[in-house]
């Protein structure tokens, strides 16, 4: 397999600088900022005060300010949900409108890189900062890089552009989500998002926006629903089409391309399914959950 490169347009970045930077970050997102370095990245969410899933996105070291990577239409919703919390603060938002963030994937990309395979180490490069995905080292690295020379950075390594499209199957294969294309606003929460086993939690940092539900479903075992990744066989569901176990609705379709999708289901349905049961539908679609080697359900 080569290595290629895919801009991601749907993709903005977000910048949060300024001395109160890591106080300021580190009481609002589920991760701990102060691991961020030159050489160190992390995926978190933003909940809200109920532990509500808002917004997630990478967190990396970027010039002297954390660069947020995320989603680029709902960039101005989280910029202002931040800054309601600014009060007297030092810190300063901005939108990166200068840098492109891509994905980079195939077999030897992260050597390619001169990356270790670990999750969430970075390093600088071209004006910017690449780094292996925090979440999975499985799914290549991703990069924010200057937009005007982004292209040019990874081909000089050995990179061929792909589509969007070819990044979205690796991620889909992998069981990773896509923001709020597979976790609903101010509904979903972080544990059946898969954020404890994908590395978007830290237990031990303190108090966040959102911790005390997310840390009650953890240590009382309230989790009922996983999001998993599925095969489909028949017509492509829509987002959002309800699953059913005969005539009992179990879970629901979130982001699909062709016969690969993600899944919320019920925990009963997935060990059903380990099995040989379950005989899950979406319409006329048969739905197959798939086990990935990194879940544990």
């Amino acid at each position: 397999m080569s290595r290629h490169y895919s801009l991601l347009p749907d993709r903005g970045v977000l910048t949060v600088g300024g001395p109160d930077r890591v106080e300021f970050l580190q009481g609002l997102i589920s991760n701990d900022v102060t691991r961020v370095a030159d050489d160190r990245s992390i995926w978190a969410a933003y909940l809200t005060p109920q532990g509500k899933y808002l917004h997630d996105f990478f967190v990396m070291e970027l010039d002297g300010v954390f660069g947020l990577d995320c989603e680029a239409a709902r960039l101005t919703d989280l910029g202002q949900r931040l800054n309601r919390h600014k009060l007297r603060a030092k810190i300063e938002l901005g939108i990166g409108e200068s840098f492109a963030v891509l994905a980079l994937f195939g077999a030897d990309a992260l050597a390619a890189l001169e990356l270790p395979e670990e999750a969430g180490a970075a390093r600088r490069l071209g004006g910017g900062v690449v780094f292996v995905d925090p979440r999975l080292p499985q799914a290549g690295a991703r990069a924010v890089l200057p937009k005007d020379e982004a292209a040019s950075i990874v081909e000089a390594l050995g990179f061929l552009s792909a589509d969007a499209a070819q990044y979205d199957d690796l991620r889909l294969e992998l069981g990773l989500s896509d923001g709020s294309r597979d976790m609903i606003v101010e509904k979903s929460v972080l544990l059946e998002c898969n954020f404890d086993e994908l590395h978007g939690v830290d237990w031990d940092k303190g108090c966040y926006m959102g911790q005390e539900l997310t840390a009650r479903t953890k240590y009382r075992g309230l989790l009922k629903k996983r999001l998993v990744p599925v095969m489909l066989e028949g017509p492509v569901p829509e987002t959002g089409a309800a699953i059913f176990s005969d005539k009992k609705e179990v879970g629901e379709i979130r982001s699909v391309r062709g016969n690969r999708g993600l899944a919320i289901l019920r925990l009963e349905v997935l060990s059903s399914a380990e099995t040989g049961g379950a005989g899950l539908k979406a319409g006329e679609t048969k739905v197959f959950p798939q086990k990935t080697d990194w879940v544990n359900f």
